[in-house]
């Protein structure tokens, strides 16, 4: 074979193998566990209290309050298809769940809540309890039933 078609073939393989990854991870509810600020090399030590304490959310960062069973914060921008369509779902189990709430936040807008919650693309959708601490997260369009499960796991 030549060099060319086995590099090509390659490639191939990784492309095909990053799509599937991809596809199986975007839009799915993960458990956050403890997520701490992101802080410099060297800040704190690994084994500081500090650097494990979950971040937690005030309605006053989000410029609404917060719902009394859980809220769902869903990280936004303008020219996202997938924000609307995600913008939907979430509005329909805030609407149709009692004590549950949804905040659209603009990314572009703000960047320093971007930042401290490492929000890497849109639409990033967080599940908040009532006490403000980040419970499950999804990068992507979550789908509904999952949704409601994260909330169902919130109480």
């Amino acid at each position: 074979m030549a060099p060319g078609l086995i590099a090509l073939i390659a490639a191939l393989a990784v492309a095909v193998a990053t799509g599937l990854v991809w596809q199986r991870t975007n839009g799915r509810m993960r458990t956050v566990s403890v997520a701490a600020d992101p802080a410099p090399p060297g800040a704190m030590a690994p084994d500081d209290p500090a650097a494990s304490e979950p971040v937690v959310i005030t309605g006053a960062e989000l410029g609404l309050p917060l719902g009394q069973r859980a809220t769902l914060v869903q990280f936004s921008t303008a020219f996202c298809a997938p924000c609307r369509a995600t913008r939907q779902i979430l509005a329909d189990v805030a609407r149709t769940t009692d004590g549950v709430a949804h905040v659209e936040i603009d990314a572009e807008s703000h960047l320093d809540l971007v930042r401290r919650l490492d929000i890497r693309r849109t639409p990033t959708v967080l599940v908040i309890g009532p006490d403000g601490r980040i419970v499950r997260r999804a990068s992507g369009q979550p789908r509904r039933a999952d949704v409601i499960a994260a909330v169902e796991d919130v109480s």
